[in-house]
């Protein structure tokens, strides 16, 4: 991966986005701007959402299309967009399915990996799904995949492409981040407390006066 920039959430966005309907709609691929865009900002499948415009699609296709990643096609109407991800990262279809859904939804298990990619490659079984990630994520020059800490309370670990360099290791919530908001909680446990027993004299006063 050394001649792969560090790509952005657009620019995998739109890698994935291609990938994906060149399997589930293969008639209306190569993509158009407009319809680049749109399945870049679709709401379901996508995490997180995104509202890019399609200025800011054809600003991440010029980085897609230096890195060897996209080739733009003029058609007898409109430009067009397809992928070379395959061919410039070499992987086979089933690996590329799998980087396409980690691109479009973010970090997940091998069994949420196998469910999400049904659409674009029907694996026989998670076991299959974890052999491809862990060949993904030992390749010699340079891993494509990086399998995560497990969450709290989780039983599976997840598993996030490294396109756009090391991600943001979620346990930080456990660790400082845990720390912040378990202080926070303290802090609002202990004022409520001091509320009730402010509330619990004022009452024990008006108990007093009302007796005697």
């Amino acid at each position: 991966m050394a001649d792969i920039p560090i790509l952005s959430l657009l620019e995998t966005r739109i890698l994935g986005t291609l990938v994906e309907k060149q399997r589930t709609v293969p008639d209306t691929y190569p993509l158009s701007l407009n319809a680049l865009a749109a399945g870049c900002n679709q709401k379901s499948s996508r995490s997180p959402v995104l509202e890019a415009s399609e200025a800011d699609v054809l600003q991440a296709i010029e980085t897609l299309k230096e890195a060897g990643l996209v080739a733009e096609f003029s058609g007898s109407r409109v430009v067009r967009y397809a992928h070379y991800l395959e061919k410039k990262l070499v992987v086979p279809t089933q690996a590329s399915a799998l980087l396409a859904v980690l691109m479009l939804r973010g970090p997940q298990t091998a069994g949420e990996l196998r469910l999400n990619c049904e659409r674009m490659h029907k694996f026989v079984d998670i076991s299959s799904v974890e052999a491809f990630l862990e060949e993904l994520a030992v390749r010699a020059d340079g891993g494509l995949v990086v399998e995560l800490p497990r969450l709290p309370g989780s039983r599976e670990n997840r598993w996030a492409h490294l396109l756009s360099g090391t991600p943001v290791i979620e346990s930080s919530v456990t660790g400082r981040g845990l720390g912040r908001e378990s202080d926070e909680l303290r802090g609002r446990v202990e004022a409520l407390e001091a509320e009730v027993g402010e509330l619990r004299a004022m009452l024990v006063q008006l108990r007093a006066e009302l007796g005697g």
